[in-house]
């Protein structure tokens, strides 16, 4: 397995875990606008993450995982709204909101790292 694989392969379980937990979202206004919300930003990381790893420079590297890290903070948000609301049982959330909350130090850490490298 080639390095970054481990992380590309977690970031894409996590939409399809995402995709999966729309599907039980109440077909309300509210449930509807939470689901497209969701949607994007939480299936949004995994090609991020894949363009950064073919990136021309190491600012574009840096760049890519900015904005997977981005998408991926945006996700756990909607995560404590759906949480908050009640809009679904907290036991649908806690693990999605466990593996979003993981992925985003592991993209952070990378991207710090890439910094002070790209520094040197």
């Amino acid at each position: 397995m080639a390095k970054g694989d481990d992380i590309q392969e977690r970031l894409i379980d996590f939409p399809v875990s995402i995709i999966q937990l729309t599907t039980k979202f109440p077909k309300t206004l509210a449930g509807k606008h939470i689901a497209g919300q969701i949607l994007r930003s939480g299936t949004s990381p995994a090609p991020n993450y894949a363009e950064a790893r073919s990136a021309e420079s190491s600012n574009d590297f840096i760049h890519k995982l900015k904005i997977a890290l981005k998408e991926l903070n945006e996700t756990a948000v909607w995560l404590q709204i759906i949480i908050r609301s009640k809009m679904l049982p907290i036991e649908e959330c806690i693990d999605l909101q466990k593996e979003c909350d993981e992925l985003c130090r592991i993209i952070s850490t990378i991207v710090k790292t890439s910094q002070k490298r790209r520094k040197k």
